[in-house]
């Protein structure tokens, strides 16, 4: 089934999904690369860079991560990042070519406290630099939402990491409605939504069609959706998961270009394995934004140098910063 045309479908069916997501590869790639062609420039793929403000010690359980406080996977805590080094990380994400910069903290929620008024600043500073200042800082409420909108916060990751049906199996220190909450105040706000997943999770295709079913048919779409493949970490318990193919990374990607159009589609985590071939093959299928820098908080990513010689290999260019309120809509 083809979205080759200009309108944008929140009401799509399960099983139109499940269609996509298992057509023969090749079909795939090409419907999602002509479904990019129509509503996106081809060649433009948004840098991203993510700093890690504060460091481990979270609460949360997720079985994924080496920054939850009850696994021993040697990272080390740290607190509140200072401004000073925050704006440092910044101007040089910028003078690398990204044009967002993301900030994410080792909160289970925020709350509303000195450290909280700390990176509504942040927020506030790196935004004057011209930047589209992102966060991931956990659950919000409306009012937080609110706050970091005046600030002027762009956007907003909060990932919905997985199905609502295996969600219980990765996480259960919060419920899948949690994440759809703060997605709904954050959107409520006049944020920028970014949301996405996890794959390699010991998920199911079933788990993952529901999770893109679920992205695909919210009220407004995601503006942007991360497509992660696991790594795993020693100390958590999922670090015997074997490493995703990227051919199920492709999946993913074109399926979500296909039913979300003009959505930025990130291939962010698990890059860095990937050979510049396999990225490749991944902004054919619909890919357009990446993070680049040496860390996704605290696993490894391919570093700037690196990027800038795919790109020219390539012929990828990176996207100006506020493109979309920069641009008449259609």
């Amino acid at each position: 089934m083809s979205n080759l045309n200009n309108s944008i479908r929140t009401d799509w069916e399960m099983d139109e999904i499940r269609e996509i997501y298992h057509k023969p590869i090749l079909e795939l790639m090409v419907e999602a690369a002509n479904v990019h062609r129509q509503h996106q420039t081809g060649s433009e793929v948004q840098v991203c860079t993510l700093l890690s403000v504060k460091t481990g010690g979270c609460p949360e359980d997720c079985a994924y991560c080496p920054q939850a406080a009850r696994y021993q996977t040697g990272v080390k805590a740290h607190g509140l990042l200072k401004d000073e080094e925050v704006l440092e990380a910044a101007t040089r994400a910028k003078n690398a070519g990204s044009t967002r910069f993301c900030m994410g903290a080792a909160w289970r929620e925020v709350r509303d406290n000195r450290d909280f008024d700390r990176v509504l600043g942040m927020v506030t500073q790196v935004n004057d630099m011209g930047l589209e200042v992102c966060c991931t800082l956990g659950m919000v409420n409306e009012y937080q939402a609110e706050r970091l909108k005046q600030a002027g916060l762009y956007a907003y990751n909060h990932n919905l990491d997985t199905s609502g049906d295996h969600y219980s199996n990765i996480i259960t220190t919060r419920k899948y409605e949690d994440r759809l909450n703060t997605i709904d105040h954050v959107r409520k706000a006049g944020i920028s939504v970014c949301s996405g997943g996890i794959i390699g999770l010991g998920e199911t295709t079933k788990d993952r069609i529901e999770m893109l079913h679920v992205l695909a048919t919210m009220p407004e779409h995601p503006e942007s959706v991360p497509v992660n493949a696991l790594v795993p970490v020693a100390g958590t318990p999922l670090e015997h998961q074997p490493r995703v193919s990227v051919w199920d990374m492709i999946r993913m990607i074109a399926t979500a270009r296909i039913t979300m159009p003009k959505t930025m589609v990130r291939l962010s985590a698990g890059r860095s394995t990937m050979s510049v071939a396999e990225q490749a093959l991944c902004f054919l299928a619909g890919a357009n934004s990446i993070f680049s820098g040496d860390k996704l908080l605290t696993t490894p990513n391919p570093d700037f140098n690196e990027d800038q010689a795919m790109f020219a290999l390539l012929g990828l260019e990176p996207r100006k910063a506020f493109k979309n309120a920069l641009e008449p809509a259609n």
